[in-house]
């Protein structure tokens, strides 16, 4: 299995996921090929770990009768976890696919309120758990301060654990040069962060080297969506292609991409590898409806392709 990867959830979801032939205003929407998942960006990223051969153990915070489903979802995909409580009970998203236009709609509550005694809990058991990685990803709920990930990164430091990272607003700003070994923000979030768009991809390399360089991270891995990922580190840039595949959800992509890239720095492989692994991940979670669901097989025969030698 490798190095254990310790993740973190401080907004989890009970992702409900469904298609349906269009999507109209005002009638009833008959749906089909549901699916729930436990779900927010750390459950996400531990799921795919361990789907993947690794060892995960996730961390989050739940609450009431959602918060407990959640567990019991985990729980039945082998994951480990610690579930911190909190009175406010666990959001639930929504997706639907709607077949005729090929389009995604996602409703996405904004989370319970968490009191300070309940994500302090959390960071207490940051600084005990046993891993050898801490990976946080996902939104805040209400209540926890913005600067948190950049407490749990100090953490990481104190246990010599590197500290991997994909957020976005505030909480990203809060995080930047606080010792992150990998962030990950989306083509979208690097955009916000700066205040501009950045059409063009010499720019978007310009940009993720330059948060290496500033210290804000060793590495950025920025992700393009269909068009691959961009890695920047101490060396350079390598933009990575992703392969083809149909599109029917992109929930959980971004995470799938994660944690496949962060388990194979865990264990060893060098950047490049790392990050075909990310992206290999990353496109076999686009091709399903529902919450980051990869199969194994398939993205060891991406990854192949994405390292084979070209003539």
């Amino acid at each position: 299995m490798g190095p254990r990867i310790v993740t973190l959830t401080l907004n989890p979801a009970l992702d409900l996921a469904s298609a349906a032939e269009l999507v109209r205003p005002t009638h009833k929407i008959r749906t089909t090929g549901e699916h729930v998942d436990p779900g927010g960006g750390g459950i996400n990223v531990a799921r795919v770990v361990h789907a993947l051969g690794g060892e995960a153990l996730a961390v989050l915070l739940a609450g009431g009768p959602t918060g407990q489903y959640v567990g019991e979802l985990l729980d039945a995909t082998g994951v480990a976890r610690i579930s911190v409580p909190t009175r406010g009970r666990t959001r639930i998203s929504l997706t639907v696919f709607e077949v005729a236009s090929g389009l995604e709609y996602r409703f996405v509550p904004e989370g319970p309120e968490v009191a300070p005694a309940e994500w302090r809990a959390v960071l207490d058991v940051l600084e005990t758990v046993e891993g050898a990685w801490i990976v946080a990803s996902g939104s805040l709920p209400r209540g926890v301060p913005a600067d948190i990930y950049a407490e749990v990164a100090r953490i990481a430091a104190r246990r010599a654990m590197p500290f991997v990272l994909d957020t976005s607003g505030p909480s990203l700003a809060a995080a930047l040069g606080n010792g992150i070994a990998l962030l990950k923000p989306s083509l979208g979030e690097l955009e916000a962060l700066l205040g501009r768009k950045l059409p063009d991809p010499r720019e978007q390399e310009a940009e993720a080297l330059a948060l290496v360089r500033n210290g804000a991270a060793r590495m950025v891995a920025l992700t393009l969506g269909r068009g691959g990922a961009i890695l920047a580190t101490a060396d350079g840039t390598l933009r990575m292609a992703a392969p083809p595949v149909a599109v029917r959800s992109a929930v959980g992509a971004g995470d799938s991409f994660l944690a496949a890239m962060t388990l194979a720095m865990a264990r060893g492989e060098r950047a490049k590898n790392a990050l075909a692994w990310g992206v290999a991940a990353g496109s076999a979670a686009l091709g399903g409806l529902g919450t980051a669901r990869i199969a194994r097989t398939e993205v060891e025969a991406s990854y192949r392709t994405l390292t084979a030698p070209r003539n």
